[in-house]
């Protein structure tokens, strides 16, 4: 594994413009070695031009792109240290597996012994060694975008650049390509920087996301804290779900959402100030666990059944007029029988409630 003390690769103040449009806007970050880090938000918030920028296939019209302490910021593509696999495989057709894969180390003049090696050693990775002399017109669609993977490792790059590689793929290929990348790159300690609008992707495959909206980075952070300390309303119901209830600041401790108080940390705001109140569906329970949280009785508009949890959707008029989320694992859920028109309390705690200016 590469170490993790140095940036391997940084931008400053970065911005690209198409005509009048700013597709990216002043964009400075560090990236260091060994990481995988995951551009992420909706589909032209920027994040692709960000990678071509970096790759070099878009010149930026300010600022400059760092590879490993070296201005590469106006190097051809072609000089620059980097592997790229985008969304449509983009292998050649008229190319065999072995050959897709060997066409950049014949191009740098390899032995044909040392290519030989390598392709075979790059297969076994991919776990495709059965493969090689098949064409890409034989092969599934995640088995293509295996061997452009291999094909994009094959010089062994410092940089590994992946545009959306996984969206054209069907959910389960996905998930099982998800974790042979992430499992792949730990390996090679490869550092790689991942473009996706698939929030889950980011989460389980990244070390670090931007989440970016309108060419700007409006979040960095684990996955963890980009999920549990989201910075807006935005990032908050764009990665998983999350109800939102508009409320007023009472004391430093105390919301109130249409006639009912509710308990939480308002220590950032003053006293009548106009919020939202935002928590997760996971974070309600449906039977009380300690004293001091939040209750509130309600009633099952609908259920849907989602395999490892039913998403139950509630009634509460007195909080709020749209309905609320609540997430109960399915083992949960058969023992207590969900039915439509039951009523019954919520409870939540006060630390799994955030608060976001009105």
């Amino acid at each position: 594994m590469g170490s993790i003390s140095n940036s391997y690769l940084e931008t400053k103040n970065l911005s690209k413009s198409f005509g009048s449009f700013q597709a990216i806007k002043d964009i400075s970050i560090s990236i260091k070695e060994g990481e995988f880090v995951c551009f992420l938000g909706p589909s032209g918030c920027g994040k692709t031009t960000l990678l071509r920028c970096i790759a070099g296939l878009e010149i930026q019209s300010a600022g400059m792109v760092f590879q490993k302490d070296l201005d590469i910021s106006n190097l051809p593509p072609s000089n620059r240290d980097f592997g790229i696999v985008f969304q449509s495989y983009a292998l050649f057709p008229n190319l065999n597996v072995f050959s897709n894969i060997s066409y950049g180390l014949i191009n740098n003049k390899w032995k044909k012994d040392d290519v030989k090696r390598r392709v075979d050693e790059l297969l076994e990775l991919v776990n495709l060694t059965d493969h090689a002399k098949k064409y890409p017109s034989q092969l599934s669609g995640g088995e293509q975008q295996r061997v452009a993977l291999s094909r994009a490792l094959a010089t062994s790059p410092g940089l590994l650049l992946l545009d959306e590689p996984l969206s054209a793929l069907d959910a389960k290929v996905r998930v099982f390509l998800r974790k042979q990348i992430r499992d792949l790159q730990r390996k090679l300690g490869v550092t790689t920087i991942m473009v996706t609008h698939d929030q889950e992707e980011a989460q389980t495959m990244a070390d670090r996301i931007f989440v970016m909206k309108d060419g700007e980075i409006i979040q960095s952070g684990t996955p963890n804290e980009i999920y549990t300390k989201a910075n807006s309303p935005f990032i908050a119901s764009f990665i998983g779900s999350m109800n939102f209830f508009p409320a007023v600041i009472s004391n430093s401790n105390q919301v109130r959402c249409n006639n009912v108080e509710i308990y939480c940390d308002t220590a950032d705001f003053k006293k009548d100030d106009s919020v939202q109140i935002a928590i997760r569906p996971e974070d309600i329970q449906l039977k009380k666990e300690n004293s001091d949280d939040n209750i509130l009785p309600a009633k099952i508009r609908d259920i849907e059944f989602l395999g490892s949890f039913q998403r139950v959707y509630f009634e509460s008029n007195n909080i709020t007029k749209d309905l609320i989320i609540v997430d109960v694992p399915s083992v949960n859920a058969r023992k207590i029988k969900l039915m439509p028109n039951q009523e019954m309390d919520l409870y939540f705690s006060r630390e799994d409630i955030r608060v976001y200016p009105g």
